[in-house]
């Protein structure tokens, strides 16, 4: 695999899961919070192709099939579903 491609993968997957991370510990509103996900998102679905193209770096592949899952989560209940959320 090419080795700028992998290595590309990894740092966005990296620098968009720190940044998203700010936005959601900011706790900025539920919109921006929302997109926070979609970010996640993303960081997910490049540390999963970074992890499964890369030879040693599978378990961060299946960490991020995890991730993924919990980040959709974010995304719909921010994003999409029309509940409020509840404070606990």
């Amino acid at each position: 695999m090419n080795q700028a491609l992998l290595t590309a993968l990894q740092y966005y997957g990296a620098g968009a899961a720190t940044l998203a991370a700010l936005l959601v510990s900011l706790n900025l509103g539920r919109r921006i919070t929302g997109w926070a996900f979609v970010l996640f998102v993303t960081s997910s679905i490049a540390l999963i192709g970074w992890g499964f193209l890369d030879k040693d770096s599978e378990g961060i592949g299946w960490q991020n099939v995890a991730l993924l899952a919990i980040n959709g989560v974010g995304v719909w209940r921010y994003l999409i579903s029309k509940h409020a959320l509840r404070d606990r």
